[in-house]
């Protein structure tokens, strides 16, 4: 029951609307004006500042400031008990003050510097304490928009054609911001709906570059999915306004198949780096996770289902490190279950009741079919005949028991392109075509008994 469309306009309406809503919870953190404000401790920051002129050498004290995403107050308490320590040394510079020095490490700082690389590898923009990521997300989940209108829904998925019913299904489900759990017949479009159910979240969210756990670091901002959006003009000065050690993106959609396993859902200790990777659900957090082909992944329904039975209801998550420290991070992502297989046969009862909402995406009318046809019909700019694909349903689909799927159109219709493509034709829309596209498709065992809508 898909149609794909350009989501780009859709997504600009709801970034517009929440601009509109003037909701600070899309606010970027300011950037912290000392040492202090920025939660780090000074024996976090110096093998930063100290590994950072390893790699180049010689930098400008605002140099190094930008390189880790901070004002220069922030860093120098560091550059001067580097200086104290002999580990660096100014280089020029000096009739301009702290940010115009030119900082170089010596001898003495590369044989530290060294000493810092064998804990971790980790160089670039300072991290995020965790208790600051904390405050940020609580903060964030109070007064981020959470329930939609049925204009609202009807907008963000008015690339599928679905029912009134799995629409107003969807929009009471989103509105619980919990979980949901997605199911039915293959090709009925269960992965275009959670995929849609993004253009729901509007505006944006802070991410972490990397997050500070009791000493230990943990990369966070992941380019992959996380979708980088620019920060809103600064005004010309020596002093940012914005927390550049937080990334600006639009709220996170993570996908995730039947390559899960629990490995993914943990804080991966990396021993050539020395530093973390965050898992994939905190990487969603403020936006939305899809487990696609549910029943599928690497490990069993059961226990995939049993590391997250608390978090789905404390919407808190217990993450350990190598030294054995445990540590809460929020578990704030709307959780999307995709399956082709019965419910039943995945979960128990009790874990069916922790996911609140279920949406069975059952296959289209024929009313839909034809909707959907149609849509296609002109992405491709091919001409549409209803008579022509009712002939087909009656001739083809009915005699051979075929039920009909959202994926249909879209499937066949790329078949008839190519053929038409492949002759040099102009463009149509013909029972013999369709045939042809059909015999190449399906594989004729289906049940004869099938009943139709």
């Amino acid at each position: 029951m898909t149609h794909p469309r350009d989501a780009h306009s859709a997504v600009a309406d709801l970034d517009e609307q929440a601009i509109r809503l003037g909701s600070d919870a899309l606010a970027h953190p300011p950037a912290p004006q000392t040492l202090e404000a920025s939660g780090l401790s000074l024996d976090m920051i110096t093998p930063l500042v100290l590994k950072t002129l390893y790699f180049v050498g010689e930098l400008t004290g605002r140099d190094i400031a930008q390189r880790l995403g901070v004002n220069f107050a922030v860093i120098e308490p560091s550059l001067e008990f580097l200086k104290r320590e002999h580990q660096v040394e100014i280089g020029g510079g000096a009739m301009f003050g702290g940010p115009a020095f030119r900082y170089r490490i010596t001898d003495a700082g590369r044989a530290r510097a060294g000493l810092f690389l064998e804990h971790n590898h980790y160089v670039g923009l300072a991290p995020v304490p965790l208790a600051q990521y904390r405050a940020y997300l609580a903060e964030f989940e109070q007064k981020v928009p959470k329930a939609t209108t049925p204009a609202g829904i009807r907008r963000a998925l008015s690339n599928l054609v679905l029912s009134d019913h799995i629409l107003d299904q969807l929009g009471s489900a989103v509105g619980l911001g919990q979980s949901l759990f997605v199911y039915g017949p293959p090709g009925n479009g269960k992965t275009m709906i959670s995929r849609s159910l993004h253009n729901l979240m509007a505006g944006h969210a802070a991410i972490p570059y990397a997050l500070e756990v009791e000493g230990s670091i943990i990369r966070f901002f992941d380019p992959i999915n996380h979708e980088e959006r620019p920060l809103p003009a600064e005004n010309e000065g020596t002093h940012l306004l914005y927390d550049r050690r937080w990334v600006r993106c639009r709220r996170p959609m993570i996908v995730v198949g039947g390559e899960l396993n629990l490995n993914a859902l943990e804080a991966h200790y990396n021993k050539a780096t020395g530093f973390y990777r965050a898992p994939i659900q905190a990487i969603a957090n403020g936006g939305i996770l899809v487990i696609d082909d549910f029943g599928r992944q690497q490990c069993s329904p059961s226990d995939l289902l049993n590391r997250w039975m608390v978090p789905l209801e404390s919407r808190i998550d217990h993450l350990t490190l190598q030294t054995g420290q445990q540590f809460e991070v929020p578990f704030t992502s709307l959780i999307v279950f995709n399956t082709n297989l019965k419910p039943a046969d995945l979960v128990d009862e009790a874990f069916l009741r922790r996911i609140q909402a279920k949406i069975h995406a059952a296959g289209p009318t024929v009313d839909e079919f034809l909707e959907i046809f149609e849509r296609n019909c002109v992405e491709r700019d091919l001409p549409f005949h209803r008579e022509v694909v009712e002939e087909m349903l009656a001739t083809y689909f009915r005699p051979r028991g075929i039920p009909l799927r959202g994926c249909h159109p879209r499937d066949l219709l790329n078949q008839v392109a190519s053929t038409l493509r492949y002759r040099g034709a102009a463009p149509e829309l013909s029972l013999p075509l369709l045939y042809a596209a059909c015999e190449s498709y399906f594989v004729d065992n289906y049940d004869q008994s099938a009943s139709y809508a």
